[in-house]
């Protein structure tokens, strides 16, 4: 009698390449990148030739955090804020504005607001 046939597990399989050939070697960006900043697309620019990882970067990052579009797209969190940053300063991309100790109440209001009507939309 043969076992039930079981689904295979996603088993992980190495990089064919480094993570520092992908950034050419850089490990930071001039962009203040938080795991947790939330990206848009910014609507109407359009892209020029892109790197593969920076495209696959490009491609899931609207409306998601910086550690999402790392786990998303496979790639370590160091190599995507480097992807990131590169693509934020080209205009493709913007960080989502959050709350600081600064922010007045209209603002903090204005982001609750918005949040509500995400959820009521999902």
């Amino acid at each position: 009698m043969t076992p039930p046939h079981e689904p295979e597990e996603e088993v992980y399989r190495p990089r064919l390449i480094r993570s520092y050939t992908i950034t050419a070697g850089r490990t930071a960006t001039k962009v203040e990148l938080a795991m947790e900043a939330t990206l848009r697309l910014q609507p109407g620019v359009e892209a020029p030739v892109l790197s593969y990882p920076a495209a696959q970067v490009l491609e899931v990052c609207d409306r998601r955090s910086v550690a999402e579009v790392s786990a998303l797209t496979k790639m370590p969190i160091g190599v995507t804020r480097v992807l990131l940053g590169d693509l934020i300063e080209q205009g493709l991309i913007r960080i989502q504005a959050t709350i600081t100790d600064n922010t007045s109440t209209d603002e903090r209001l204005e982001l609750i607001e918005r949040t509500l009507r995400g959820l009521r939309n999902y």
